[in-house]
């Protein structure tokens, strides 16, 4: 039996006939299976989780002009708001959180043929948010929180006295954070009379459900190929930055951070 090893994978890996290596990936596929209908217990479970009224009234500036968050739904029943990490000032949007945003354009247009509005909302001023976003060449809804308790209220941004102390409330728990945005994922339902509910929020490693890429990723013999870091995103870059195709692990700048929790 002979074995193959590269510098990236960090275990040996025996070289098999393909008998053997049938036997290997049937008995991996059960394991597979096992996750695909866990994954969807999960899923019916969240679906069954209760739900909260929305009272407060939330008004966000977008290029079509200033909207209540229940009219961000644009004519649908389901909003998917993207917690986009791009604070007052920044001089551009969190390489993590446009990560994940160099997926939506893509998949938003099957996410409204079923009854879901796609949108990122940051607290970046709008002129400086649609700035960014031309240089990115996004097209997604985007819209701006400045002026609003929004990001608070859904615990993805934190104020200076927050800090101060040294630990924030994210993710659902009291933890250090290093920035003063975060990433999230919230989903709200409005009904027949207009009633606007909150029924899900994610963050940190949960956000993970919009990069595609990192499923992708995790098929291949290297995985993520991230190392055991506290911030294993610190290769990503924004899509224009860079340097070739093959560019190696570096480390981030900026202030913008994944959290791995």
């Amino acid at each position: 039996m002979n074995s193959i090893t590269d510098q990236a994978v960090t275990q040996p890996h025996p070289v098999v006939s393909a008998e053997q290596w049938l036997s290997a990936r049937k008995a991996l596929l059960a394991r597979e299976k096992e996750l695909t209908r866990l994954r969807d217990e999960i899923a019916r479970e969240r679906r069954a989780l209760p739900w909260e009224r929305v009272t407060k009234d939330y008004v966000f500036d977008t290029p079509a002009g200033r909207r209540t968050l229940a009219e961000l739904f644009d004519g649908r029943s389901q909003l998917l708001v993207q917690h986009f990490m791009f604070g007052p000032g920044w001089e551009q949007g969190c390489p993590s959180c446009s990560f994940m945003a160099d997926h939506a354009d893509g998949m938003n247009v099957h996410l409204k043929q079923r009854d879901i509005t796609p949108v990122a909302v940051s607290r970046a001023p709008l002129a400086e948010i649609e700035g960014f976003r031309q240089r990115m060449g996004w097209q997604f809804p985007w819209a701006s929180s400045h002026d609003s308790d929004f990001n608070f209220d859904f615990a993805v941004s934190f104020t200076p006295q927050e800090q101060a102390k040294g630990e924030v409330y994210y993710n659902y728990g009291a933890r250090f954070f290093p920035a003063s945005e975060a990433p999230g994922i919230s989903v709200f339902y409005k009904n027949e009379a207009g009633e606007v509910f909150h029924t899900y929020s994610a963050f940190g490693r949960g956000v993970e459900v919009m990069i595609g890429a990192y499923s992708m990723m995790d098929l291949t013999p290297k995985g993520r190929d991230e190392g055991d870091v506290a911030h294993r995103m610190a290769w990503v870059r924004h899509h224009d930055r860079y340097e070739s195709s093959a560019a190696k692990p570096a480390a981030m700048s900026g202030a913008c951070c994944h959290s791995r929790t």
